[in-house]
């Protein structure tokens, strides 16, 4: 996830590092191997990969506890952001990666910088025929699974930097229009 440790207010950029952390510290790593001569670079997913593609990521669990549930949930307001980018953007992101990227910088695979989790919910509940509702953070694991832990933050993530330096653009649907094309609920 893209959500910076320490980051709050704005949108989190490629500039934005943490020192120390789970999966933290394999990115550190790679990026400190271009003080060595190697060309290595970090491509940072958003939370959200989403394609026809996607059977088993963050769109699919949210869909199966809803559907479990008879209810899409989202914590407290549903404010908190979550970014999102298609997995074919990703494809090329990584190979123009690979091309262009100088040595030792962080990228961001991002599409849509930060949707409201309520409207993340709002989208499942329509699809699925059920209601969008608000539970507290103490109840979120019995709605959303393991992924309780986590959808309550807040991270709005910018992909500024990666578009200017590679010239990256996502040309495909953002997360909401994929998923009210139909194709998780086949």
């Amino acid at each position: 996830m893209l959500a910076m440790a320490g980051v709050t207010g704005r949108p989190g950029t490629e500039a934005d590092v943490v020192p120390g952390g789970p999966r933290v510290d394999a990115e550190n790593h790679a990026i400190a191997l271009a003080e060595q001569g190697i060309r290595s670079s970090v491509v940072r997913l958003s939370p959200l990969v989403h394609s026809d593609l996607d059977h088993h990521g963050f769109t699919p669990a949210l869909i199966g506890f809803a559907r479990e549930h008879g209810v899409a949930a989202y914590i407290g307001d549903g404010a908190n952001r979550w970014s999102a980018v298609h997995t074919r953007d990703v494809g090329v992101l990584y190979r123009l990666a690979l091309e262009k990227a100088p040595a030792g910088r962080r990228l961001h695979g991002v599409g849509d910088e930060g949707i409201p989790f309520r409207e993340l919910a709002e989208t499942i509940a329509t699809k699925l025929g059920v209601d969008a509702e608000s539970v507290g953070a103490e109840e979120a694991p019995d709605y959303l699974g393991y992924l309780a832990g986590f959808a309550h933050l807040d991270a709005p993530t910018s992909n500024v930097r990666t578009r200017g330096l590679l010239g990256w653009e996502p040309v495909h649907p953002g997360w909401i229009e994929d998923v009210q094309a139909g194709h998780y609920f086949g």
